[in-house]
């Protein structure tokens, strides 16, 4: 099990620490598997500082694709694409 350390933007900080926001998005640039736990650090775009804030949370579940997956680049290129959070 890894503790993996990403920047988070402030608003997107409280929303997660609210447990409003129960998901979060990346570029897969990295190694991430269910059990393990990013560390998320609240990072000031403005100031290009850290907050000194932080939240862990334990990874359930993880699914990585390419954009053209589906056959859909060039409409998620066009129209973006929505990732929907379902409530328990």
């Amino acid at each position: 099990m890894a503790i993996i350390k990403k920047r988070i933007w402030p608003d997107y900080f409280e929303l997660i620490q609210s447990r409003v926001k129960k998901f979060e998005m990346r570029v897969a640039d990295f190694n991430v598997q269910a059990g393990d736990s990013l560390l998320l650090e609240e990072w000031d775009p403005q100031s290009q500082q850290y907050s000194g804030r932080s939240i862990e949370k334990k990874v359930g579940y993880v699914s990585k694709f390419t954009l053209d997956k589906f056959g859909q680049a060039e409409k998620m290129k066009e129209h973006g694409f929505y990732v929907i959070q379902f409530d328990e």
